[in-house]
């Protein structure tokens, strides 16, 4: 029982004991009152943003992909959750789309809805462009119209940004990036891949041309970009886009580290997973799904799941002050519509 202090009528302190109903309703009440007082702080807070290094405008650290759940969407009749998905992300102080004429329907169906809820001037529009094919060279005019039919959907006439897309004849496609930008046509410009074999000409590209931003996959079993590419986008004043994808339908060898793992982690026994996860990348929450067979088995996980939490909050932020160290300016991921 706990006490409690009570005034009598000459207003002198008598103190009784709580029972255990007014215990919990205190208890209650208390816990409550602090968690509107942190949900109101924390919608408060603002973005965390970064400077892109050759222009210092800041972007928010946190944007929106399109090659995965949200191509999958935008290829259905009823793009709805699409629509709330733009509104949600202005409405929260993000700004970034990462999308590209090769994702299915996205740039197309993104385009439309963002003109039709008039928040085309509130995103940052970054595209793409690859003519070549299968590795091959490019056709420069079959490049330029795939840039002119960017420029048709979202109906601006300037875009943000457009990249390269992995690394696709770069000797042909980023000189048209380039007279673009001298143009005033497009904000920055810049190139990616997602694949390891391309990063040699991805490092070279970015030693020798005037690159604004560089795309990569950097994930929790892909850090090879921490060794040559981070570091280098850093000395040279390079904004990265980090892609962190949700599961898409593609080949293993294509999947990021989001799909591999979260295949890995639905699977029944948890506990074969989550010290790998959690061991590889503190930041990410690993959610139990409570269905391991036995009680003490589910108890024996759920006590690591509870360790890797607590762990997991404060060591996220060592993780974004690191990405931004490197010069990471959004991590963008396709929406869980």
């Amino acid at each position: 029982m706990a006490e409690k202090v009570m005034r009598d009528c000459g207003g002198r302190a008598a103190v009784s004991m709580l029972n255990r109903r007014e215990w919990l309703a205190l208890t209650l009440a208390t816990g409550a009152s602090a968690m509107l007082d942190r949900t109101a702080l924390l919608a408060q807070r603002r973005l965390l943003t970064r400077a892109i290094p050759s222009s210092g405008e800041q972007l928010p650290l946190v944007g929106l992909g399109s090659s995965a759940t949200f191509s999958q969407v935008a290829s259905a009749e009823d793009v709805t959750a699409l629509r709330e998905v733009f509104k949600t992300l202005v409405d929260q102080g993000a700004k970034v789309f990462d999308t590209a004429p090769s994702y299915g329907a996205s740039e197309e169906v993104a385009a439309r809805i963002v003109n039709e809820l008039g928040l085309a001037d509130k995103i940052f529009w970054a595209t793409k462009v690859n003519a070549a094919r299968q590795g091959g060279t490019a056709d420069a005019a079959a490049a330029r119209a795939q840039i002119d039919a960017s420029f048709n959907r979202i109906k601006k006439a300037k875009i943000d940004l457009i990249q390269v897309h992995n690394m696709g004849d770069v000797r042909t496609q980023l000189p048209i990036l380039k007279e673009l930008k001298q143009q005033g046509r497009v904000r920055y410009i810049g190139v990616t891949t997602t694949f390891e074999p391309q990063y040699a000409g991805l490092i070279a590209t970015m030693r020798n041309e005037p690159l604004d931003f560089v795309g990569v996959d950097y994930a929790i079993d892909n850090r090879e970009v921490e060794a040559t590419i981070l570091p280098l986008a850093r000395e040279r004043r390079r904004a990265l886009l980090r892609a962190i994808r949700a599961h898409a339908p593609v080949p293993a060898r294509r999947r990021s580290a989001a799909a591999r793992l979260g295949e890995r982690v639905r699977c029944r026994n948890l506990g074969a997973v989550l010290p790998e996860v959690c061991r590889r990348s503190s930041g990410h929450h690993c959610r139990h799904p409570g269905n391991e067979p036995g009680e003490e088995h589910g108890r024996q996980h759920r006590r690591r799941h509870r360790h890797a939490a607590r762990r997991s909050d404060a060591e996220a932020h060592g993780r974004v002050r690191r990405s931004a160290a490197f010069g990471v300016i959004a991590a963008v991921t396709s929406p869980a519509v």
